[in-house]
């Protein structure tokens, strides 16, 4: 009997060192962690696959926005546009209206931290920044009338 625990607690800590990453391990995989690649997709139906994105303050963040419906740009067009922290969404949105010859992302808006282009089905673009200051940002799509439905938080920590 001691024979067999003694086996099963020597075979126990060989699984649990061989299926445990060893804290330095981990260390490493947290300090390596400066970029961040994110791909959100957005559809026909007005919807992002996302509704929530965390990162770390200064880590670089690759952001690849999919339109992954059918519609053109001038029916159905989708960006991706991160603003500043307690931006009133529908004010923004009232204003993206107007700026249809900027691709309805107004012209040096202080609301805005970093934008992609306005997309039609099948196109996809890739935008890189810098994680701005810990707090809780909103993102939408711009296009007149999507921001309702397409919309989440992004996080910085």
């Amino acid at each position: 009997m001691t024979l067999l625990l003694s086996v099963l607690f020597a075979f126990s800590s060989l699984i649990t060192s061989v299926l445990t990453p060893s804290l330095s391990f981990m260390s490493e995989m947290e300090n390596s962690s400066d970029k961040i690649e994110i791909v959100i997709e957005s559809n026909d139906q007005m919807r992002f696959n996302l509704s929530e994105i965390t990162v770390k303050q200064g880590q670089t963040v690759v952001l690849t926005l999919k339109h992954m419906g059918k519609l053109p740009k001038a029916a159905m067009g989708h960006n991706w546009v991160l603003l500043q922290p307690d931006t009133d969404l529908a004010t923004f949105a009232m204003k993206a209206m107007k700026a249809r010859d900027n691709e309805y992302v107004p012209a040096e808006a202080p609301e805005v931290v970093v934008n992609t282009i306005l997309l039609g089905g099948g196109e996809e673009t890739t935008i890189e920044f810098e994680a701005p200051a810990p707090g809780t940002y909103s993102f939408i799509c711009s296009f007149p009338g999507h921001y309702a439905l397409m919309q989440g938080t992004f996080i910085v920590e």
